[in-house]
């Protein structure tokens, strides 16, 4: 497997991997426009645009986007993070010209008409509502927002509902004009894909795009916070974030071993102590994202409400502990598990093709797989060690509760255990 990259002479970049034996790719545009680059004012506009892209192009309608690619078998979809938003189809080899011509309709040519905007509105509008009454998924936003507070980092993807509520076709333009510049775009292609033919494909369709500088996001800081909302719900809610490394730093392989070996898996001390050792909860893990200039582990888990206390005090514990005892066998085993989660995902051409957009996004170029395996293997047991004392004691924290909360500790209280 071989991965190439170029790029136009407006800035626009294109990179693929040719997989051998597959007979189908999946190629798409990403776009370095998510939540992070917007203005206060417009916190949520990316994800609307992502939405009205599918609404109808000059070209194509709406039904027609959707026909083009399910003619042939394929499928089409998008999504809006922190960092990108991504338009991105799965087809065989043979309809890779017909993926990239309608990818490239619906990312050029939108025309956003003012009925579908309406229609569309109501529609992210019943996602917000949706979000809301879904606990695990609101009480991540609240986190966010404690962890980077009065930034657009902390803000939420989808926006308050009245500023969703009050977007103009005008605004959606405003922001392509703002963002969707060629130098902004990654063309990313994986599987059974000709990287020549791409080229050529790019050319004809984004060559023509004068080039202009996008707006630079925010330089994020972590600040820390606590959110905490009494509800009658079944579960009460618990979630941690401790600022971490960003994607840039080395130090992000041991983050990701660490929270690994905490709660990433059944074996993780978390799992055997907290639910198998005391039965506290059903579902608790830990893990680590990161973005280009930040990022966080997360300890989630949802418990009863006369389990909560207990749980938040020892998982301040087991932290402590892995900062003093983490085995040279549990660094090993979180080290396979994540060579052999991210190998495994390899073998998807969706999951290359996303992987190979934000490491250009991130370095400006793909790493091989080589350098990236032998950077989670030189991590050793005692910068693991060290870093879990980071985490147990010493690393900004948030804290988000949301549920039948009040035997849980404040973020105060967990801060005294921690410095204990």
């Amino acid at each position: 497997m071989t991965v190439r990259q170029d790029q136009l002479k407006n800035g626009f970049r294109i990179v693929s991997e040719h997989m051998p034996g597959l007979q189908s790719a999946a190629i798409g545009i990403w776009v370095t426009a998510g939540g992070r680059h917007e203005r206060i004012e417009q916190n949520g506009i990316a994800h609307f645009l992502e939405h009205m892209a599918f609404k109808g192009t000059e070209r194509r309608s709406a039904l027609q986007i959707a026909e083009a690619i399910e003619d042939v078998g394929g499928y089409i979809n998008a999504y809006t993070s922190r960092e990108v938003t991504a338009y991105y189809a799965r087809v065989l080899k043979d309809d890779v010209a017909l993926a990239m011509d309608v990818i490239g309709d619906i990312v050029l040519n939108p025309v956003f008409d003012p009925r579908e905007i309406e229609v569309e509105r109501g529609v992210i509008l019943q996602e917000i509502g949706q979000a809301y009454d879904t606990p695990d998924d609101v009480i991540f936003d609240w986190l966010q927002e404690q962890s980077y507070h009065d930034q657009p980092l902390g803000r939420t993807i989808l926006g308050p509902t009245e500023r969703v509520s009050a977007f103009s076709r005008e605004d959606l333009s405003g922001f392509v004009a703002e963002h969707y510049g060629p130098e902004q775009m990654i063309l990313s292609a994986a599987g059974a894909v000709d990287h020549d033919k791409l080229m050529k494909m790019a050319e004809e369709m984004f060559g023509h795009l004068e080039p202009r500088k996008g707006l630079i996001a925010e330089t994020a800081r972590f600040t820390g916070g606590e959110a905490r909302q009494e509800k009658e719900l079944e579960q009460a809610h618990f979630a941690l974030a401790l600022e971490s490394p960003g994607y840039r730093d080395d130090a992000i392989y041991t983050a990701q071993i660490y929270s690994t070996a905490l709660g990433g898996g059944m074996s993780s001390r978390l799992f055997q102590e907290v639910r198998e050792t005391r039965g506290l909860c059903y579902t608790i893990f830990a893990q680590t994202g990161a973005y280009a200039d930040t990022g966080t582990t997360t300890i989630y888990a949802g418990t009863s409400a006369d389990q909560v206390g207990e749980l938040a005090t020892v998982t301040i514990d087991e932290m402590k502990r892995a900062a003093e005892d983490m085995s040279p066998e549990e660094v090993a085993r979180a080290r396979a598990q994540m060579k052999a989660g991210m190998l495994m995902g390899l073998e998807s051409p969706s999951n290359r093709a996303e992987r190979l957009a934000r490491l250009v996004q991130i370095w400006g170029r793909v790493p091989s797989l080589e350098d990236t395996v032998a950077k989670i293997d030189a991590v050793s047991t005692e910068e693991v060690r060290a870093f879990a004392e980071e985490m147990a004691v010493q690393a900004p924290a948030a804290l988000a509760l949301y549920g039948p909360i009040s035997g849980a500790p404040t973020l105060a209280e967990l801060q005294e255990r921690r410095a204990a």
